[in-house]
């Protein structure tokens, strides 16, 4: 169950974290995978290691806010059988002292982004009448996080996105659904953390994992695992839905 021979998949993100975990668990489970991500050397290693380990992966140097750069590396791909817009950044502010340069920041990465990779890949998906597409959103556009007011405008429009898509090609064979993690460890969660509270890493990352019910956060690799889930064959019936992976933050955290 769960295998994506003879898939080519592209994942967004894949030079770190949950990205990352994506590109290492489809290409074990027989995808070719091309990667996606800005960081080079990030990247390159993530390749090097699929590669190492038998699988087949592509690394592709691209910025995702740039709409003609990504036409031009969907075009080179040619087939697309999966996507996963993994690509994000985040940021702390509530309205008032979100400045417009990072409330700009987060619409390029976190909206226009994803909107770049829907587009090129649609028009590919839409001639082979199949696809599956798997957009990051979040618990932001479910429920109100403080200090969090960019970042939840950049989901919620990923949200909204994903429902769109998923009723505009539901004739064309195209699926499309959206995941909504709480925290993650991931090394960006490091660098924020550090950035943010130098001094009381541990004490605030203790913090960070506790506000999840479940006590801790998310490995990348379990985000991975219901991802693999929605873009297998064993999702086809599955479509316009987005699935909270929380740690019950949402429904228990009250």
């Amino acid at each position: 169950m769960f295998r994506l021979n003879g898939k080519i998949a592209v994942v967004t993100g894949a030079g770190s974290g949950i990205g990352k975990a994506v590109a290492l668990l489809f290409a074990k489970q027989g995808a070719t995978v091309h990667l996606i991500d800005l960081n080079r050397e990030a990247v390159s290693a993530t390749a090097d290691q699929i590669n190492g380990q038998g699988g087949t992966a592509v690394a592709q140097v691209c910025d995702v806010t740039l709409q003609q750069e990504i036409k031009e590396l969907f075009g080179k791909i040619g087939r697309v059988d999966i996507l996963v817009n993994s690509a994000g950044v985040s940021h702390v502010g509530n309205v008032e002292n979100t400045a417009e340069a990072d409330f700009d920041r987060l619409y390029n990465v976190n909206v226009k982004g994803v909107y770049n990779c829907l587009q090129a890949a649609v028009s590919i998906m839409k001639q082979n009448s199949s696809g599956v597409i798997l957009n990051l959103a979040s618990i932001a556009n479910n429920v109100g996080l403080a200090d969090r007011f960019a970042y939840s405008m950049s989901k919620g429009a990923v949200y909204a996105m994903t429902l769109s898509v998923a009723r505009d090609y539901i004739h064309a064979g195209i699926r499309c659904n959206c995941i909504s993690p709480a925290r993650v460890h991931t090394p960006f969660v490091d660098g924020f953390i550090a950035k943010n509270y130098p001094g009381k890493e541990q004490e605030m990352y203790e913090k960070l994992s506790r506000s999840q019910p479940i006590g801790r956060m998310a490995k990348p690799e379990e985000i991975a695992y219901l991802i693999l889930y929605l873009c297998s064959d064993e999702a086809s019936f599955i479509t316009g839905c987005d699935y909270p992976i929380d740690g019950g933050f949402i429904k228990l955290n009250n």
